[in-house]
């Protein structure tokens, strides 16, 4: 069974900084790509980050220059480091997994995690 585990989510001030992690624990035959989504109350769950298996990333035009995505493949993790964080960036962060498992067969599945409570205060 296959489990995404997020963590470093908080409470920040403005212009302040924090890393989500976020770790596939499971039989991974491969990785086929990784992101973040977040979904502020009342809004809908938008792409913030994603990195493809082969290392192409891509971000949402709100958080380019602020946010980066990256990953570690031996320990099947990806990572959003976000600086200058604004207000408006508060949100539950959601990492994503779209991955190829071993089931009866190799089967390419998406998953998701459990979401990370991010604040960032005025």
């Amino acid at each position: 069974q296959v489990q995404l585990v997020e963590s470093g989510g908080g409470l920040v001030q403005a212009g302040g900084s924090l890393r989500l992690s976020c770790a596939a624990s499971g039989i991974i035959l491969s990785i086929n790509a990784m992101g973040w989504y977040r979904q502020a109350p009342g809004k809908q769950r938008e792409l913030v980050a994603r990195i493809t298996g082969g290392g192409t990333t891509n971000y949402a035009d709100s958080v380019k220059g602020r946010f980066t995505i990256s990953r570690d493949n031996a320990k099947n993790t990806v990572y959003l480091q976000m600086s200058s964080l604004k207000p408006e960036d508060t949100a539950v962060y959601y990492c994503n997994a779209d991955l190829t498992v071993a089931l009866l067969t190799p089967t390419r599945r998406d998953y998701w995690g459990q979401g990370t409570q991010v604040t960032v205060s005025s």
